[in-house]
């Protein structure tokens, strides 16, 4: 792995599937992400017909898990580890889900940039022999998750055009060494925290944008890259305002941004304005990570990507005690170099 300009010497075979939940369930409309022809599985009801969103969460964690294994042709008792978080209290939803598979588990915060912290530290442990198989990923639901960080679901309170809606996907990826024509992690940039200062919870991708510009900046910087030397750098769910600042911050620092980059969270629900400036969620960047772009680096279509997960790293009580918003982003590259089938 790149950090700071030393190699990593290998490379990292990845198995991308995942598992989205269509929200039914106190949502403005009957809709469903863009990505979904995409998605391995759908739900029809948010709570995967559990008795509380805490279950369904657990049960879109699991099932990603499973079809991941199923599509790798791999046994739960072959993998070492099992890499994952999300956003409620204590992470129980991940917890339960590490109990029911019964795999040796390490539980990751990293708010909505876990989907990359996970790989990288799935990846750092195949590299540094301690694992031969690792499953890494996240998830979020929207009940959960948004009557923690924001309002009552029930109050129905109106929210600002910079708000976001948490998504209910999950995501998981199977890492092992890798062979030829598969997706490669060759290189990841942990990231700083960066807090601006910002203390809205209903404008979280305002926040997040310089966290996402320090980490692109030091990774350019400190793997002698370019923006130009990918096919796409896609950040996890800035939203629409949240990613229009990124640009404008980029467009500061000199670097062209009109032909590659993408926002998984502005792009999620195809730009509605029912979801105000998009999705949000730990689920969010999994979810089209792991289908959109995995898919494309395995047509060919990319041959390198720059995926930049972002997070903020409040909690209920930091919120309502009028604290800041530290952010984090971590960045991974992933490649390709003959196109093949796993």
């Amino acid at each position: 792995m790149l950090f700071h300009g030393e190699e990593w010497n290998s490379d990292f075979r990845f198995y991308a599937k995942y598992s989205f939940s269509r929200s039914y369930c106190r949502t403005p409309r009957k809709k469903k992400s863009v990505f979904a022809q995409n998605f391995d599985k759908l739900y029809e009801d948010e709570r995967c017909d559990l008795p509380t969103n805490e279950d369904g969460h657990k049960q879109l964690m699991y099932d990603a898990v499973m079809v991941a294994l199923s599509k790798a042709k791999k046994d739960v008792e072959k993998i070492d580890f099992f890499l994952t978080g999300d956003l409620v209290n204590q992470m129980t939803p991940s917890n339960f889900t590490a109990q029911a598979l019964g795999i040796p588990y390490l539980g990751l915060f990293s708010a909505c940039a876990t989907s990359v912290s996970s790989m990288i530290t799935a990846a750092l442990l195949a590299e540094a022999n301690q694992a031969k198989w690792l499953i890494a990923g996240s998830s979020s639901q929207h009940n959960a998750v948004e009557r923690q960080f924001r309002y009552p679901l029930e109050y129905g309170t109106q929210k600002a055009a910079t708000a976001q809606w948490t998504v209910t996907a999950a995501g998981a990826v199977l890492i092992g060494q890798n062979k030829p024509g598969t997706p490669s992690i060759s290189c990841a940039t942990v990231g700083k925290v960066v807090d601006m200062g910002m203390t809205d919870p209903l404008n979280m991708g305002a926040a997040m944008a310089p966290a996402a510009m320090s980490t692109l900046s030091s990774h350019l910087t400190g793997h002698g890259k370019t923006v130009d030397d990918y096919d796409t750098i896609i950040t996890g769910d800035l939203g629409s305002s949240g990613f229009k600042l990124l640009k404008a911050l980029a467009n500061e620092q000199g670097l062209p941004h009109t032909k590659n980059f993408r926002d998984a969270g502005e792009e999620f629900y195809g730009k509605d304005p029912s979801f105000f400036a998009g999705a949000s969620g730990a689920g969010c960047s999994a979810a089209v990570f792991f289908s959109d772009v995995y898919q494309k680096l395995q047509k060919g279509e990319y041959q390198r990507v720059l995926l930049i997960a972002t997070g903020a790293l409040l909690s209920p009580l930091s919120f309502q005690q009028g604290d800041t918003i530290p952010c984090i982003a971590h960045a991974i590259e992933i490649s390709i170099n003959e196109v093949g089938r796993i």
